[in-house]
C-alpha cells in the first residue's frame, strides 16, 4: 500500500463494506469496498494505457455519481490530479480553465454535452488535444464511454510508488469573483490533516451519510465523502440537492448524519413530505456556508429532533476549520465555534496585530490543513500567505470571551453607508426573525447621499404575508439606524449556487444600476 491508494487500503480492512450508494442510477447502484477498489484498478490501467501518469490532470464535468469516485481513486492510484470542473461555468470559462490546467482527460454528463461541443470547436482552433469520455448517451464525435472503458481496464492493482505526501491528489477551483477561478492545490498531507479534523465531528466506521454538495466542490469531496472512505463508512450520492428526495432517503436509507446549507434545510421544510418523514436515524446535521438562522434550528429540534452542529471551512484550507457544538447552537447561535483540533486562528487588523474579544478584523489561519497554494499561479499563492505564514481568508470575524467565532461578513460583501461598515449578515440575521421571512439576501447597492444602502432581496414563506414597511420597521426594532435597509423586495427564489449558496453578485448585478 502506497500513498494515495485509498481503496486499496479500505479494501484490506473491510472489503464486504457498503460504500457507495449511487441514486443518480435507476436502479441504483450499491456497491462494496473491494467493487469500488477494482473499479479504480481498471479504470487508473485504462488511463495508465492512454498516457495518463503522475501529476497529470483528468478533468471532469458532471453531476455527482460513482464516475467522480471512480476518477479520484484511479487517479489518486496514479498519482494524477482528479480536476472537477463546475457544471455552472459558461463554456468560454471551462476553456479557459483547461488552457490553464491542461488536462489529458476530459469525463462529462450527458447533460453538459453542449458545452463540451463548444469546448472542443475552441480547443480544436488552439490545436490542444483533450480526450473525452461521456458518461451516458451518445456523446460528441470521437468521444468513447466511460464505463466500457473502465471496464476494458485490467485489475491488476496500480500504485504509484514515488507518490508523497506532498504531491497533489486534486485541483479544487475557489469562486472567482474576477478573473478565471483559482485552483487550490489539495495534497494527499491535506486530506490526511483534513480528516483528522473530521474527527471531531463524531464520525465513526459504521455511518451511512447523504452527500448533496456537488462534487467539484470542497464540501462535496471533502467534507464527509472522503473521510468516510477512510473511516469505513457508507455515502449516499444523488445527481443533485432535491429537497423531498433527501428526506426520503434519510428515511429509506436510515441515514446517520447529514450536511448542508442554511439554504437547503430551508428549503427541506417547505418539500412535501417534510410533515411525514421519519428522520430518527439522524444522530445530527451540520450546516456550513452560512449563519444558520435560530428560528430553523428551533424548528429542526422542535418537529423532527435533530441536533444541529455548525462549522466553517473553505476551499484553500479545508472544509473542516471551525466546528460549534449542538449543546452551544442557541446559547451561541450564529458562531462558527471554535477551531478544530490542527487549526490555529486569529483576528487581525489593516497590519496584522492580533486583535482581542469582540475586535472585528479579519480572519487569518495556520496549520497543517491548508492546501499547496494555487496551481500554475504563484503570485496568488504567494498573496495568499503572510510573512508569518498566515492564510488572509478575506472574512471580517470576530471572538468573543470564550474563545467561539463569529464571521461578521465577507470583506467583499461590507459595505459602506455615511462613513459606517455594514453587514449584511447581521441584518439577515434580523430578518430571519421575523415569522414571514423563509429566505433573504441584503446587498449594499449605490446611494447618493450615503455612498451606499442596504437593499434586502426577500422570499416569503408560503401562506404568509408582509410588507416592504413591515419589514423595515422589524429591521428598526432590532438594528441600528444605519444599519437598517432603505428597500425591500419580494422575489419568488434567490439565485443559489450549486453547492446552495445564495450568489450575491448576481443580486448586486441586478439591483445595483
Amino acid at each position: 500500500m502506497y500513498i494515495g491508494d485509498y481503496l486499496g487500503r479500505r479494501a484490506i480492512y473491510s472489503p464486504d463494506k457498503l460504500a457507495i450508494i449511487d441514486y443518480g442510477k435507476n436502479p441504483e447502484w450499491r456497491l462494496t469496498y473491494r467493487q469500488m477498489n477494482e473499479r479504480a484498478n481498471k479504470l487508473a490501467n485504462y488511463f495508465k494505457s492512454i498516457g495518463v501518469g503522475k501529476g497529470d490532470r483528468v478533468a471532469i464535468f458532471a453531476r455527482d455519481g460513482i464516475e467522480h469516485l471512480d476518477t479520484f481513486f484511479a487517479c489518486a492510484k496514479l498519482g494524477a490530479i482528479h480536476t472537477a470542473f463546475n457544471w455552472r461555468l459558461h463554456w468560454r470559462e471551462a476553456v479557459g480553465i483547461i488552457e490553464n490546467t491542461m488536462p489529458k482527460v476530459m469525463i462529462y454528463s450527458d447533460d453538459f454535452k453542449p458545452i463540451i461541443t463548444e469546448i472542443q470547436k475552441q480547443l480544436q482552433i488552439t490545436n490542444c488535444k483533450l480526450q473525452t469520455f461521456h458518461i451516458e448517451g451518445d456523446g460528441i464525435e470521437g468521444s468513447k464511454h466511460f464505463e466500457t472503458i473502465l471496464q476494458s481496464g485490467a485489475t491488476t492493482p496500480v500504485t504509484c510508488e514515488s507518490l508523497e505526501a506532498e504531491d497533489i491528489a486534486a485541483l479544487i477551483f475557489t469562486g472567482g469573483t474576477t478573473g478565471l477561478p483559482k485552483a487550490a492545490q489539495v495534497s494527499h498531507r491535506m486530506i490526511a490533516w483534513n480528516t483528522l479534523n473530521t474527527v471531531i465531528h463524531d464520525v465513526t466506521h459504521n455511518d451511512t451519510y447523504l452527500n448533496v454538495f456537488p462534487m467539484f466542490h470542497t464540501g462535496g469531496l471533502f467534507v464527509y465523502t472522503l473521510p468516510q472512505v477512510i473511516f469505513g463508512g457508507t455515502t449516499i450520492l444523488i445527481r443533485a440537492f432535491d429537497p423531498a428526495l433527501v428526506l426520503s432517503l434519510i428515511e429509506k436509507e436510515k441515514v446517520t448524519f447529514f450536511g448542508g446549507v442554511p439554504a437547503m434545510y430551508q428549503m427541506m421544510t417547505q418539500a412535501a413530505n417534510w410533515e411525514q418523514v421519519n428522520l430518527s436515524s439522524l444522530r445530527f446535521c451540520t450546516s456550513g456556508g452560512a449563519p444558520l438562522p435560530v428560528p430553523l434550528v428551533e424548528k429542526y429540534t422542535k418537529e423532527k429532533g435533530i441536533r444541529f452542529k455548525q462549522g466553517f471551512g473553505m476551499t484553500e484550507f479545508g472544509p473542516g476549520i471551525f466546528a460549534l457544538a449542538p449543546e452551544d447552537a442557541i446559547r451561541k447561535a450564529g458562531s462558527i465555534g471554535r477551531p478544530n483540533f490542527f487549526v490555529d486562528a486569529r483576528v487581525v487588523d489593516e497590519d496584522n496585530k492580533p486583535l482581542g474579544p469582540n475586535e472585528i478584523g479579519e480572519l487569518v489561519l495556520k496549520g497543517p490543513s491548508y492546501s499547496s497554494g494555487y496551481f500554475n499561479n504563484p503570485e496568488a499563492s504567494q498573496d495568499a500567505i503572510d510573512a508569518e505564514g498566515w492564510f488572509h481568508t478575506g472574512d471580517l470575524a470576530k471572538y468573543d470571551d470564550e474563545w467561539y467565532f463569529f464571521i461578521v461578513d465577507r470583506k467583499k460583501d461590507m459595505f459602506l453607508s455615511g462613513g459606517e461598515n455594514v453587514y449584511p449578515v447581521e441584518i439577515e440575521k434580523a430578518l430571519y426573525q421575523h415569522p414571514a421571512v423563509h429566505m433573504c439576501a441584503v446587498i449594499g447597492v449605490p446611494d447618493a447621499k450615503w455612498g451606499e444602502v442596504g437593499k434586502a432581496v426577500v422570499v416569503l414563506k408560503p401562506g404568509t404575508q408582509a410588507t416592504e414597511q413591515e419589514l423595515l420597521a422589524h429591521c428598526r426594532a432590532n438594528l441600528a439606524g444605519y444599519k437598517v435597509p432603505k428597500s425591500v423586495v419580494f422575489v419568488d427564489a434567490l439565485p443559489i449556487s450549486a453547492a446552495g449558496k445564495v450568489l450575491k453578485r448576481e443580486l448586486k448585478e441586478k439591483y445595483s444600476g
